[in-house]
């Protein structure tokens, strides 16, 4: 098995699918043959993403309006998150790229590390068909997922706090861990919103990201600080 392999935990049996995966345009562009490149394998990596998180997300929140289905797929599959994902699994080091594209930091690219990561959904679901394609996606989105289920929300909690609290002041709010509980491998962490000397809501979560989301929801909900400016 190859680093990248070991990785992600899948072996191929056909190597020149994985090949083709981490292969940039930018290489056959520069020696001017007629050689592949990962877009096919892209192309055919993001209609599997789409189905696999659209199948989970379907079962997942059985009553819930396509609309909103739709926004929570999105923060799935969007190229910043895709980058993250890609980043997880040293994905970056393994690319083939042509010389200019190397220079210009196409390594680092999120357009770039995005495409390489649906080409590679792509190469395991024509490698091992959609269950391991399924296994391999879920694995990667598993925190992000997991955030999802706990705060099923299609917007951006603490984005729209912020901009609802600077149309009153120019100060943004603040997130304080307060609070940490479990193993190490386990952590539960509570944390409080504040702004302008109040507390606006209070969040638990398995990582300090997910809990001041958790937070930033409960003070919307609760919406305090028109209770201040009263």
């Amino acid at each position: 098995m190859t680093p990248l392999e070991e990785r992600i935990s899948y072996s191929f049996r056909n190597p020149r699918l994985l090949e083709e995966a981490l292969t940039h345009p930018s290489v056959r562009h520069e020696s001017q043959r007629d050689t592949f490149d990962n877009q096919r394998l892209e192309f055919l990596g993001d209609a599997v993403l789409q189905l696999v998180m659209t199948e989970r997300l379907y079962r997942h929140f059985d009553e819930e309006a396509e609309g909103r289905l739709t926004k929570l797929r999105s923060r799935l599959v969007s190229r910043d998150t895709l980058r993250t994902y890609a980043v997880a699994i040293g994905l970056g080091s393994h690319l083939k790229l042509g010389r200019g594209e190397e220079a210009s930091g196409g390594r680092d690219r999120t357009s770039t590390l995005g495409d390489g990561f649906e080409a590679l959904i792509g190469a395991i679901y024509l490698d091992g068909g959609l269950e391991e394609a399924r296994r391999f996606v879920l694995e990667q989105a598993k925190g992000d997922l997991e955030q999802i289920d706990e705060a099923p929300v299609d917007i951006n909690p603490k984005g729209e706090l912020q901009e609802l609290l600077q149309s009153i002041s120019p100060t943004s709010p603040i997130y304080e861990v307060i609070g940490q509980s479990g193993p190490e491998h386990d952590k539960v962490f509570v944390v409080e919103a504040r702004w302008g000397g109040i507390v606006l809501g209070k969040g638990s979560g398995r990582n300090k990201k997910q809990a001041e989301t958790v937070a930033a929801e409960e003070a919307l909900r609760a919406r305090l600080w028109e209770k201040k400016s009263a």
